[in-house]
């Protein structure tokens, strides 16, 4: 596989042309019409896709939103935010007086978050650019976590739990759903660049995805497996979405 250096920057390169209208995303055909059937086929409503239609990009592997528990005056955080699809939708349940930061690494995505949040009056919405194994974040002070099909595109992804942990209230939760594989992928795919970035390359197996989360010092409890997003946007490939909530 690329080493550390060469994966962020894949993926860096990947999602700044999805942002700028450049490319289309790992697991959808272009046009709304198709970003609308992969975001209904894992999890959100067509009232959440309509919230923010320019923010859905049609990338993520589940709903963490509708997972998490998230409440009036929350502060959530969002990894790997994108456009803010996510996000909007968590500021809907924080109200006025919570807050929804999202992170991203990529500067053209956080450039079109802004201006989602802009256009659409969002104003409990902040977008910092920051990589998610280094979060451009206080200790303690975030009281739920969401991050929707990133967590794989990470090179440390023992770094990037480690620094939930950091982040996160003694109380906080963090709700993902991200790609895992059911079997070992042949090497000609993990270093493939396009399924890199599509969310394949550098997914773990799932034991070993659960294991790197014990050994941040965090709790794992399985919310649920969607196995048929594999045949839907994965063209059969040995993998799933897992949906997990994650405890200190």
């Amino acid at each position: 596989m690329p080493n550390e250096k060469d994966t962020k920057q894949i993926v860096k390169d990947f999602y700044g042309a999805i942002a700028k209208g450049n490319s289309c995303g790992c697991s959808c055909g272009c046009g709304v019409d198709m970003k609308e059937e992969i975001s209904k086929q894992i999890g959100y409503s067509s009232e959440e896709i309509n919230a923010v239609p320019e923010a859905n990009l049609g990338l993520g592997c589940g709903n963490p939103v509708a997972l998490g528990q998230i409440k009036p005056g929350d502060i959530v955080l969002d990894l790997g935010s994108g456009a803010g699809f996510d996000c909007f939708l968590a500021a809907k349940k924080t109200g006025e007086s919570g807050k929804v930061i999202g992170v991203d690494m990529t500067e053209s995505m956080i450039t079109k978050a802004k201006s989602n949040a802009e256009k659409y009056g969002y104003k409990n919405v902040e977008f910092r650019l920051g990589d998610i194994e280094k979060l451009p974040v206080d200790d303690n002070s975030i009281d739920v976590i969401i991050s929707n099909c990133v967590i794989n595109l990470a090179p440390d992804k023992l770094a990037v739990f480690k620094e939930a942990k950091r982040v996160l209230k003694p109380d906080g939760k963090m709700y993902v759903s991200d790609i895992v594989l059911l079997k070992e992928l042949p090497a000609e795919i993990r270093n493939n660049e396009e399924l890199i970035a599509g969310c394949v390359g550098g997914a773990l197996l799932k034991d070993k995805y659960l294991q790197i989360i014990k050994d941040a010092g965090m709790r794992a409890e399985i919310l649920g497996e969607d196995k048929s997003i594999s045949k839907k946007q994965y063209g059969g490939l040995p993998l799933e979405s897992l949906k997990v909530v994650v405890t200190k």
